[in-house]
């Protein structure tokens, strides 16, 4: 296929605001907020900077901003309307600063080209082509080729098990402060493709197993009379928690990729519902820690969860 050149639509406050792997993330140059002891082996910069994807439905961009900020509090950039893709496309983007995560927030004015739309996460690299060449090293397939975008480079891996992530690295180094509770990237894997994620994603992340429990209470993703195996993980990227099922799962269950921590999980979901939110399950309380599922408006579902869920 031939290169195609992006054509991209920009606004002035284009530089101050994440696009698809995060529009004004920092650059190689590691900024002051980043941890300060991050193994060389990987290239995570720190987890303030890596973005949970949200792609709304069209028009409700503003409507889902307004109620994440009343759930958890935080900022957001100006809206821009941009090319965020390697081929054309049009979508406006926020970017959204939050106690509890960041998230690139995108709705699409075109239909979103493959396979945009299902990675869950960009990852800021502090070195994008080490990043890339570490990707393919541990077992990752580059799905998207790299690109530059408006200001910066990008790609898109899928880990064994259909797992997408965005690796970006951009030019211009913002500093963000610390998340005060780190979210967690929530992977669900059949059995046939757990062992071959984890030996992938381990290796690329620098992660380490936190706790592999496989008789964990099934009522934490739905099936409250059954047991699945959980498997919590840290790394300089963020946390990660996998669930290894037979599939068999209700709504609205591995449809969500980010778990939130709270610390008061009633009163964030009386906050949520508030501002225009939907309870979807619970609040289910396990030996660990209660966790409810929450539709945003926009479409986009999360995991709220208070207790130690690692």
């Amino acid at each position: 296929m031939k290169k195609r050149k992006a054509m991209v639509r920009l606004l002035p406050a284009l530089l101050l605001v994440v696009g698809v792997g995060g529009f004004a993330a920092p650059s190689s140059a590691q900024s002051r907020h980043a941890p300060a002891r991050i193994p060389a082996a990987t290239t995570a910069v720190g987890p303030q900077y890596d973005t949970t994807h949200v792609y709304v439905t069209p028009g409700a961009m503003d409507a889902f901003v307004t109620c994440w900020e009343a759930t958890f509090g935080g900022t957001h950039t100006a809206k821009v309307v941009t090319q965020v893709t390697p081929t054309p496309s049009t979508t406006v983007s926020e970017l959204v600063l939050s106690p509890v995560g960041t998230l690139s927030v995108f709705d699409f004015r075109t239909p979103v080209p493959y396979p945009f739309g299902a990675e869950r996460t960009g990852w800021l690299m502090s070195d994008f082509d080490k990043g890339v060449r570490l990707a393919r090293a541990s077992g990752a397939n580059v799905v998207v080729a790299p690109f530059d975008d408006p200001i910066g480079k990008d790609a898109v891996v899928q880990f064994p098990g259909g797992v997408n992530a965005q690796l970006y690295w951009h030019t211009k180094a913002p500093s963000y402060a610390p998340l005060e509770t780190v979210p967690d990237n929530r992977i669900y894997l059949t059995r046939d493709s757990a062992s071959e994620f984890l030996t992938s994603y381990l290796r690329f992340t620098g992660c380490r197993i936190v706790s592999d429990d496989r008789a964990a209470d099934g009522g934490q993703i739905g099936v409250p009379d059954e047991t699945y195996r959980r498997i919590a993980i840290s790394s300089p990227f963020g946390n990660t928690v996998v669930s290894v099922t037979d599939g068999h799962l209700p709504y609205p269950f591995g449809r969500e990729t980010t778990g939130y921590a709270v610390k008061d999980l009633t009163s964030t979901l009386r906050k949520a519902e508030a501002a225009g939110a939907k309870a979807l399950w619970g609040p289910y309380a396990s030996e660990s820690h209660t966790s409810a599922m929450v539709r945003f408006p926009g479409g986009y579902v999360a995991e709220l969860h208070q207790g130690d869920a690692r």
